[in-house]
Formats: structure tokens, C-alpha cells, sequence
């Protein structure tokens, strides 16, 4: 139950409704005991009647009135305490979904890089899923159930101790065998939702990749390696099956067993005459009423497993603290000049191996530096340290002299514009994806980024022009276009310093000249860091620096480095000679001859 309390505790945004379902709980519980009394009532009329006593018809006419009054009641009230449960179950699966979505997007990047994206989206659906229907089956049935057999055994136990003591021993029996259940159902459960997970994970995955699952015709492998993990689900659903059941069927004959004394032990009494025909009738009613609740309480343990698997995940991610976060009272970064710093910075994943040492240049306003190296050799880490994707274990980056620890994330990233090598584009129309980002902007402003970025009239030919949908990940658009369109958008962001991660060598001709065109316009006036993987643009920055082993080994102008022997840059240019080799090494630089 602490899972579950965690949970209320967790939403007490929601306690209005918690505190109306209770109220309804108590009220109805208690509405619920009165039939019972009044059968006694009726019963005990009738045997004084057939006894020589006059009891007036009236007297039966109310009984039965107020039995339908108590049931109509019963069942008005149990409709609106439906309804509060069906909102609180709305209610808090959208509280839970969104301060899931909330706390991920605040993850750092290292957490995207252990999860698959389709384990994520599967954890949140199980887990939010069942926390909701089990705090909304509590609303509506569960608390009314146990709140019933509180108040029998209490009324019980007015009228027949010893039957009061036989219904309330079931407990402590149920909740042993429940426990023990519980523990064999857990254990298997684990497994269960791994392999749920790995098969949503890698569904997600073969449909976003479906061209490549295609081309390769890979669609029987795919089916396979999903079926599969189904199978191991099956069989481990088998097992979990039979131990549960195994348990349900101990629980049941306890039940079975108790009710048989119960029932024996009000008829011997009634026999013996301790026990008159209307209390009779008021045992029987009451001890009737505790049984289904009691029996009903194996669907109330299954609910209530699958919630505490599921509440567990959902807090192990919640649980997790960003390892990225401002300071406290961070100040917003201003970028006057637009001056770039990385001092002796230092990086690793995880603490595992370094990745980069002692790395130190300046990009200085305006000015436009790229990095080569052989893949691998951290220029994208680089690349992600000034953005704070992820945490320098050493050294500082500054921009303008502020060490971007010291500024918030948000005003940092905002004074930063990135064109990622492959065009991340969302689905939705071309103005949505222009514009992300940017709260305020005209149509105007709109059309002259697109012109900039050399997109205007590719767009202004679609069929709805700048309403044109592009699909998910821009899939109903060239290559080339979709790059003009990430340029566009920022363009339109309008920050002051920029990472291009540079990626036009896919491109057929005409398509990378128009790219090239508006990655120039891009860059003008900007503070630029360039992943190149074209020697013409290398050769057209001010500033190179060659990165390998995780460290800076040559750094200066291209004229400067042209000529400087057994560096990378002299070595770029020396493999343009279309040769097979040339080429190999080129690749290994992730590099386009010009």
C-alpha cells in the first residue's frame, strides 16, 4: 500500500477528489448495511404477526419503501461517486503523463543515450496506465469493498462475536498468501516488462527506419526478433499464471472455508433458538455482503501488482536529477561581442574513458573556426560541451568572459543557433518548423529566413505553399530541401553564435550549391563553429583546428596550415588526388573532396 500512498501523496493537486470519494465511500458503505436491518425488521414483523401479534400492513408498505428508497439512493450515489472516479482517473493520468514528459525533456542527453526511444514511451504507457486505473478502481469500488467489511464485522460483532472473529481471521490469512503471491508475481513481472520494452522499443525503431527495413528486405527478420520477445512474454505470463492462480485457489478455499463455519454456526445458533428469524436474516444479509468484496479482492491484488510494478518504473525515472542544472539565482547570458573560450577542457562519458584532454582555443567574434579530425575524435562532443548537452569534467568554456556554468541553460542555448548534420525536422507544416522556437514573429520575417536559406521557391511550389505538410521527419521532402528548411529556422532564430554541423556531400550538385549558398548567408556576421565535411569550406574559415587523440594538435589559419608538415589539415589537401586510397582516408575525416 506505501506504493499506492506515494501515489495520492504524489497528486495532491487532485485531493478534492480524493476527499469527495471518500465521503461517497462512507456515505454509500453505510447506506449499504441498511437493508439488512430492515429485512430483520420486516421478518421480525412478519413471525410477530404469524405469532398473534397485529402488525399493521402500513408497517411492511414503509419497509419496503424505504428499501427502495436505500436503493435508489445507493444507486444515484454510487453514479456521481463513478463519475468523480472517472474524472480523478482522467485527472491523474494527465497530471502523471505530463510530469513524466516534463521531467525527460529535462534529462541531460546522457539518459537518451542508454534508452531506446520506444522503452521510454512503453514505460510511460504501462506504468501510467495502470497507476490510474487502480487509484480509479480504489475511487470507485476498491475502498467502498473494504470500508464494507469494516463496518460488518463491526456490526457483527454487536450481534455474534464469534462470527465477527471467523471474517475478520481472513485477513491476516489473505495478506500472507497475497504477500507471498505478491513476491512470485513481482520477480516475473520484471521480466515481463523488460521484454515488453525491447519489443516496443525495436517496433518503434523498425518503423521510423522502415525505408532502410525495406531496402534491405529485413521485414521477415524484423517480424522475428518482435515475435520472439511476444514468445518469452507468453511463457513467462505461463508461469506468472500458474503461481498466481496457485495462490487464488489457497485464497479462495480460506474464503470457502471460513464462510462454510460462518454459515454453519449462524444456522446451528438459529436451530438452538439463541438466534431469532429476523437476526438471522441480518447475519445472513451482513455476512453475504462481506463475501463479495472478500472474494472480489483477487482482482483487487492483480490491480494492484501490476500499479506497484508500474509505479515503481515510473518513479525510478521521476526519481532520477538531472545531472545537468543551473546554480542557483543563474544569471541569463549576454552576448555583446559573441567570443568563444574553451580553457583546458577536459571530457568523458560516464567517468569512462577520456574523450577529450587540455582542449583550449577561442573563436573570436564573428570569426568562423572548424574542426577536423578522423571520426571519432570528439569534434561533435565539442560541439555539445558549448551547448551543455552534456557536463566538461574539466577546464571551462566561457562566451564574452561568462563561463557558460554560470548562465542558465536557456538563455545560453538561446543565443545559439545549431544546423545539425542530419535536418531534425518535426512533422506539421513548413511554417511550424520555420518558426519553432521563435514566440513572436511575422510573415514577413517567415518569408525573408526561407529566402535566405535558398527555400523560398521550392516551398512557394508545393501545393499549400508554407501550409504544405511535410510529413514525420520531413519525409515528403528532398534531402536538400529539408536541409534549407533547418537553415531557414535558424535563420529566424537569429542567434548570435552558431554550430553547423555540416552535411551536403549526399547532395547532388545543384541541391549542395543551394545549401552552400544559404549556409554562407547563415554564417555572416556570426560567431561559428563549423564540423566541416567539406575541404571548400574548411579552406574558407578563418581559423582550423585539428583534433586527434582528444586533444588539439594543430591550430591556425588554412594558409597558415597548408603548409605545415605532417598535419591534418596539409594531409586533407595532399589526399584530393582522386585515388582508391585517397579516398579511404578521406572517409575516415568524414570529409568530401571538393
Amino acid at each position: 500500500m506505501k506504493d499506492i500512498w506515494k501515489i495520492i501523496k504524489y497528486s495532491s493537486s487532485l485531493k478534492r477528489y480524493y476527499v469527495a470519494t471518500a465521503i461517497f465511500v462512507v456515505v454509500i458503505a453505510l447506506l449499504n448495511q441498511v437493508p439488512a436491518f430492515l429485512f430483520k425488521f420486516i421478518v421480525d414483523g412478519i413471525v410477530r404477526n404469524n405469532a398473534g401479534h397485529v402488525v399493521s400492513a402500513g408497517f411492511f408498505e414503509v419497509m419496503v419503501g424505504l428499501l427502495l428508497a436505500i436503493s435508489l439512493a445507493i444507486t444515484w450515489l454510487s453514479n456521481i461517486q463513478g463519475y468523480i472516479g472517472d474524472m480523478l482517473g482522467a485527472k491523474l493520468n494527465t497530471l502523471l503523463s505530463q510530469r513524466y514528459y516534463d521531467h525527460i525533456l529535462q534529462l541531460p542527453l546522457e539518459f537518451y543515450d542508454n534508452e531506446i526511444t520506444g522503452v521510454i514511451t512503453s514505460k510511460l504507457e504501462r506504468s501510467i496506465v495502470t497507476i490510474s486505473q487502480l487509484i480509479q478502481a480504489f475511487a470507485n469500488n476498491f475502498i467502498g469493498f473494504f470500508l464494507t467489511s469494516a463496518i460488518t464485522i463491526g456490526i457483527l460483532a454487536y450481534y455474534s462475536w464469534p462470527v465477527a472473529v471467523l471474517l475478520a481471521s481472513l485477513f491476516p490469512i489473505y495478506i500472507w498468501l497475497t504477500n507471498k503471491s505478491s513476491q512470485s508475481w513481482q520477480a516475473k513481472q520484471k521480466g515481463i516488462n523488460a521484454d515488453t520494452d525491447y519489443a516496443n522499443g525495436r517496433f518503434v525503431e523498425s518503423i521510423g527506419q522502415i525505408r532502410v527495413v525495406k531496402s534491405f528486405v529485413q521485414e521477415l527478420a524484423e517480424s522475428r526478433i518482435f515475435a520472439g520477445k511476444r514468445k518469452a512474454i507468453e511463457d513467462q505470463t505461463q508461469l506468472q499464471s500458474k503461481e498466481w492462480h496457485k495462490y487464488d485457489n489457497l485464497r479462495r478455499a480460506s474464503l470457502n472455508g471460513v464462510f462454510f463455519l460462518i454459515y454453519s454456526y449462524i444456522v446451528w445458533q438459529t436451530f438452538e433458538r439463541h438466534y431469532g428469524l429476523g437476526t438471522f436474516t441480518l447475519l445472513i444479509q451482513l455476512v453475504t455482503q462481506a463475501q463479495f468484496p472478500l472474494f472480489a479482492s483477487s482482482f483487487i491484488v492483480d490491480s494492484l501488482q501490476r500499479a506497484q510494478a508500474g509505479s515503481r518504473e515510473y518513479f525510478a525515472i521521476m526519481d532520477q536529477v538531472p545531472s545537468i542544472q543551473d546554480k542557483e539565482a543563474a544569471s541569463a547570458l549576454k552576448v555583446p561581442a559573441g567570443q568563444v573560450q574553451y580553457e583546458k577542457v577536459d571530457f568523458a562519458y560516464g567517468g569512462g574513458k577520456a574523450v577529450l584532454n587540455d582542449v583550449t582555443f577561442t573563436i573570436e567574434p564573428g570569426t568562423k573556426l572548424a574542426l577536423v579530425g578522423e571520426s571519432g575524435e570528439g569534434k561533435t562532443t565539442i560541439s555539445n560541451l558549448l551547448l551543455r548537452f552534456y557536463e566538461t569534467t574539466g577546464g571551462s568554456i566561457k562566451i564574452d568572459g561568462s563561463d557558460i556554468k554560470t548562465v542558465s541553460q536557456a538563455s545560453l542555448r538561446r543565443n545559439i543557433g545549431v544546423v545539425f548534420q542530419e535536418p531534425a525536422l518535426f512533422s506539421g507544416t513548413i511554417t511550424e518548423n520555420i518558426t519553432y522556437g521563435r514566440d513572436k514573429w511575422t510573415k514577413g520575417e517567415m518569408e525573408e529566413a526561407a529566402r535566405a536559406a535558398n527555400a523560398y521557391d521550392f516551398i512557394m511550389k508545393l501545393p499549400k505553399g508554407f501550409n504544405s505538410q511535410i510529413g514525420e521527419r520531413g519525409v515528403k521532402l528532398s534531402g536538400g530541401q529539408k536541409q534549407r528548411i533547418a537553415i531557414a529556422r535558424a535563420i529566424m532564430k537569429d542567434a548570435p553564435i552558431l554550430i553547423l554541423d555540416e552535411a551536403t556531400s549526399s547532395l547532388d550538385s545543384k541541391a549542395e550549391k543551394e545549401v552552400q549558398d544559404a549556409l554562407e548567408r547563415l554564417m555572416q556576421n556570426r560567431t561559428t563553429l563549423i564540423i566541416a565535411h567539406r575541404l571548400s569550406t574548411i579552406q574558407n574559415v578563418d581559423m582550423i583546428v585539428g583534433i586527434r587523440g582528444g586533444g588539439v594538435v594543430e591550430m591556425g589559419s588554412p594558409e597558415e596550415l597548408a603548409t605545415k608538415p605532417d598535419g591534418i589539415y596539409a594531409e586533407l589537401l595532399q589526399l584530393q588526388t582522386p585515388t582508391k586510397a585517397n579516398k579511404a582516408k578521406l572517409k575516415q575525416y568524414d570529409i568530401a573532396r571538393v
